[in-house]
């Protein structure tokens, strides 16, 4: 079978012709994945899958319960994978191709008020480095929208003081330059001085802004574990991630009469359309809104 062989070359291609980053390249396999536990018991070849065969297996994922959106992703990764195909001449057409994405639902993710952020904020210790750096993080998070990946791939060579911005390196290896508020600056410039300076980084870690108490680069999975702990401690009854800083960031800015599209060059998003999630409104954003453009609600 020429699976192992294929998805080698396919994870080469998505590493060197498409330049994503680690997270994104497994992301993409995992996709694969599905589709070569469905065809190997069948003796399918990469070379023999139809779009029929393709209806088949999304009707096998349906029935397990992936959520729709893992299912857009999904078949987003498998047209990537026989894209490559076409071009190694394996296959003349991309079968993923003719497949219809499923209607992505619409919801709205949880946010987080002004106050909720600083009752996180404030659980922190901030006498204690850890927790001090993290202080930190959650401002930097919140202050500049990134992407938790993005965080702690921060560089000190990312740094621009006297600019008031920082180089953000996003998905892709895409580069965005995103504005820094003094505030988020200045606890920055703190941590530096007053926290990073007393830790030995690990061969290979000088670079990284953000590390743990041991040198090491700092991981997505421990700033999701201490936002978790904090939002406990804050009593703060959300759904709260380290991306629902990010989306904080976005709403504050959309509620607040902010342009769209400069809200989508901070964000790093591709797609406008991606950006327009931070259109939900409050009811009473809305009422206030008609309140004030409407004819007919100026005349009561």
């Amino acid at each position: 079978m020429d699976w192992t062989r294929y998805i080698r070359d396919f994870e080469t291609h998505l590493r060197l012709e498409r330049n994503l980053a680690d997270n994104s390249v497994q992301a993409y396999l995992r996709d694969v994945s599905h589709l070569r536990r469905f065809a190997e018991p069948l003796g399918l070849e990469p070379a023999d899958i139809t779009a029929d065969h393709l209806r088949q297996l999304l009707l096998q994922l349906n029935q397990t319960d992936i959520a729709v959106t893992t299912q857009c992703r999904i078949i987003s990764g498998l047209r990537t994978f026989f894209h490559m195909l076409v071009i190694e001449d394996v296959l003349t057409e991309n079968p993923a191709e003719l497949l219809e994405m499923p209607a992505r639902p619409r919801h709205l993710p949880d946010v987080l008020s002004d106050r909720e952020i600083e009752a996180i904020q404030a659980t922190f210790d901030r006498s204690q480095p850890g927790p001090a750096r993290n202080y930190v993080i959650v401002e930097v998070l919140y202050g500049c929208g990134l992407r938790v990946s993005e965080l702690v791939n921060l560089k000190l060579s990312n740094l621009y003081f006297d600019e008031e911005m920082i180089q953000v390196i996003g998905k892709g290896n895409k580069e965005r330059w995103v504005p820094i508020n003094s505030r988020a600056l200045a606890l920055v410039d703190e941590y530096i001085h007053t926290i990073r300076s007393h830790i030995t980084p690990q061969p290979g870690q000088q670079q990284f802004l953000f590390l743990n108490l041991r040198g090491h680069q700092l991981t997505r999975v421990a700033v999701f574990q201490f936002i978790k702990e904090a939002v406990e401690r804050a009593s703060i009854h959300k759904n709260v991630s380290p991306h629902s800083l990010r989306h904080s960031f976005a709403t504050e800015l959309v509620q607040n009469g902010a342009d769209l599209r400069a809200v989508q060059e901070m964000l790093g998003h591709q797609s406008l359309s991606t950006t327009e999630i931070y259109t939900h409104l409050t009811p009473q954003y809305l009422r206030d809104t008609l309140a004030t453009y409407h004819p007919h609600y100026k005349k009561q």
